[in-house]
């Protein structure tokens, strides 16, 4: 596998000595390469020279501007003495907790190895937080060398930066064994899916908590692409060294923010060297005395360990990617950590910095390829990235050219990710065959720049595109819309702590289906796509039990005249056709299901084919009551039971419920909340179950 570095930064004036530090101008149109050069032994070969290298861009050979030669030491430091009595007495220096260059633009660590140990403590239980603090100590102890330089950060439910780059063994002891082990440990295991080879926790019914599942997997990859945008000030190169439990994706859910963390890796010049904290894994079929046995009889058949065996190589295949795409290294199946510490310092022993102002002057934005060789009498193997995207100006694009680009990204396999997104999709039953499906998706405010047109104001632009295909891949619905929105003065000052919202709908037959969504914003350019499979379940097939909608849970309600980013026209086909329109105010799905304490939990579903009540024709008899269960089984909140009683106008023989609960006399941790439904004349029950989190 070749693996390279190619970061576009601020452009390198040539170096007149080897010693003196390359600096930074103005032009954009530098392209830097890292370079490792080794014999066939797989030494690092030293000594090489400008003239060496050959550099060619889409075939086309390209002059060398900036040459810098990085020789790191891999020998370990002699252990420090112990300190003396006035050493003892004096203040300890404080660590710097922001990481900076002193100088931005300009490579302040020369012949140093900068390695970033990222403790990521919601992906680990108790014993793996001890196995990675006793790692990190024995390599500060053991292992560290007059090369290496090593900044500290922790990830619990946010990102802290316990030191910048140091070599100060005792403030990097200090901070290790500071480490506030048990932390969010309670996060590490992954939700479940409800599947019946899952443990068994004694409860009744099994929530399939997925939708937690992929919220929980996308904050610690959004926590790996913060993590490498702190240090992409440096253009150095350096290596992550990210240590955690194992990753787990839910399918092709993950893979928009896995795509948007290994690209700001590469854009940073971070190379990803993930350590698997849980060592060397052999769990019996089954598990072990850790947690309870199989719901199922996966353990006779043999499912059970095919299951346990696939949810390991889920969890590290994650890892595997996030390393060989950004040109790092995976460390997996051992519980002597401190061998991958050892890894990062041979893979970064030698390097050469090479940098070319490319002849290609478009700003087009499309991929470049590269290649990096050696004169003809010189013979070596030469690791480097494969290429970079050049740079577009998105003001330049005329009308039929954005339309082209948006037809362009809704065709393509790999994601989008400079937008993030975030979309739901629910179903309710308005014809025995027909089902509507409304969307939701939800754009952070925090990301958008807004076009100001007066003092505290301003305005930007959307284009919202989708598609829906079958299961034989026919387009079955489209939509197409351009949303313009304009904030006033005190929106637009609240701008980064608000979300976009916008709604779609489409009525389809059950089945299963795909649907790939893309969003434009006007002023940046900025494109987000989001790629899901769903099923609308064809509820005439089951008459055996009680028949309800998807289950919304929400933390707001939005007036339907104060919701921003809708258009007029998108709110008359939401007044018209959208179940989640209550009156004048619209039901904002929470996707991931966090919930704060100051806020209330809604909850809004349909019930079908309710049998009606003896008394009145046109009544039922629905009782709904809702239990929230903590992580031990334990019931920690109940409310309810209320009786819906009215039909629908717009739904045949539909049953709207509308929930309301308070949070704020429940205590912060993760919870299963149950909706327990129950037709009183019909006899027939429901008891839908969610994963949520309470801030």
């Amino acid at each position: 596998m070749r693996t390279s570095w190619i970061v576009v930064f601020l452009a390198l004036a040539a170096a007149g000595q080897q010693q003196q530090p390359a600096k930074f101008t103005s032009n954009s149109n530098l392209v830097i390469v890292d370079v490792t050069v080794k014999d066939k032994s797989g030494k690092a070969i030293n000594g090489l020279k400008k003239e060496d290298f050959v550099v060619l861009e889409d075939g086309k050979p390209q002059k060398i501007d900036v040459f810098e030669h990085q020789e790191l030491s891999v020998e370990p430091e002699p252990p420090e003495p112990p300190p003396s009595l006035d050493d003892r007495n004096a203040l300890p220096e404080a660590p710097k907790t922001v990481i900076t260059a002193e100088h931005p633009g300009q490579i302040q660590y020369h012949d140093k190895r900068l390695m970033v140990f990222f403790f990521d403590f919601s992906n680990m239980g108790i014993p793996e937080q001890l196995r990675a603090q006793e790692a990190a100590q024995k390599f500060l102890d053991t292992q560290i060398t007059p090369s290496d330089m090593v900044a500290i950060l922790l990830f619990t439910t946010t990102i802290q930066v316990k030191t910048d780059f140091t070599a100060d063994r005792t403030i990097l002891t200090d901070i290790i064994q500071s480490l506030p082990i048990g932390e969010s440990s309670d996060m590490a295991d992954a939700a479940n899916t409800g599947d019946d080879n899952e443990e068994d926790t004694g409860a009744a019914f099994v929530a399939d908590e997925t939708e937690f599942n992929i919220y929980n997997t996308d904050r610690k990859l959004a926590a790996i692409e913060d993590a490498v945008r702190k240090l992409a000030a440096l253009p150095e190169k350096k290596a992550l060294v990210y240590i955690t439990g194992g990753i787990s994706k839910t399918g092709m859910d993950n893979q928009a923010q896995l795509e948007a963390s290994i690209n700001a890796a590469v854009k940073a010049n971070v190379a990803i060297y993930p350590i698997d904290a849980r060592g060397l894994m052999g769990d019996p079929p089954g598990g072990g005395a850790s947690k309870g046995a199989s719901r199922g009889a996966g353990i006779f058949n043999g499912s059970l360990l095919n299951a346990q065996r696939a949810a390991i190589n889920d969890s590290q295949e994650t890892l595997a990617t996030l390393a060989a795409d950004t040109g790092g290294k995976v460390f997996l199946d051992s519980n002597d950590l401190t061998l991958g510490l050892q890894q990062v310092q041979q893979e970064f022993r030698s390097y050469y910095i090479l940098g070319y102002y490319t002849t290609n002057t478009k700003e087009d934005g499309k991929y470049r390829k590269l290649s990096v060789k050696l004169k003809e009498n010189l013979s070596a193997k030469l690791d480097f990235r494969d290429g970079y995207y050049a740079q577009k100006v998105w003001g330049k694009f005329n009308g039929a050219e954005k339309e082209q680009q948006l037809k362009e990204a809704l065709a393509a396999a790999d994601p989008l990710t400079d937008l993030p997104l975030a979309l739901e999709v629910d179903w309710f039953r308005v014809s025995p065959s027909a089902y509507f499906v409304p969307v939701s998706v939800r754009v952070p405010g925090s990301v958008l720049a807004l076009a100001m047109k007066k003092p505290g104001a301003g305005e930007t632009e959307f284009d919202f595109i989708g598609q829906i295909q079958d299961e034989r891949k026919a387009v079955v619905g489209n939509v197409s819309d351009y949303i313009k929105v304009k904030l006033g003065a005190s929106e637009a000052e609240k701008l980064a702590r608000r979300n976009f919202h916008y709604d779609a709908g489409f009525t389809l037959a059950p089945g299963r289906y795909r649907m790939k969504f893309l969003v434009r914003e006007a002023q940046s350019g900025k494109m987000g796509t989001f790629d899901t499979h769903f099923v609308v379940p064809d509820l005439a097939a089951d008459s055996m039990t009680l028949k309800t909608s998807s289950i919304v849970w929400s933390s707001q309600r939005e007036p339907l005249k104060a919701a921003v980013g809708e258009a007029e026209k998108v709110k008359r086909k939401v007044v018209q056709s959208n179940p989640l329109v209550v009156g004048e105010e619209k039901v904002v799905p929470n996707i991931t299901k966090v919930f704060r304490r100051s806020q209330n939990m809604y909850i809004s579903f349909d019930v079908y084919d309710a049998a009606p009540d003896p008394a009145d024709a046109r009544a039922r008899k629905v009782a709904v009551s809702m239990s929230l269960f903590n992580q031990k089984g334990a019931k920690a909140f109940e409310a309810g039971p209320l009786h819906a009683t009215e039909l629908a106008a717009t739904r045949p023989n539909a049953v709207p419920v509308q929930l309301q609960v308070p949070l704020k006399d429940l205590a912060p941790g993760r919870y299963t909340c149950q909706i327990n439904v129950v037709d009183e004349v019909g006899r027939k029950f429901a008891f839908p179950r969610t994963a949520m989190v309470v801030q």
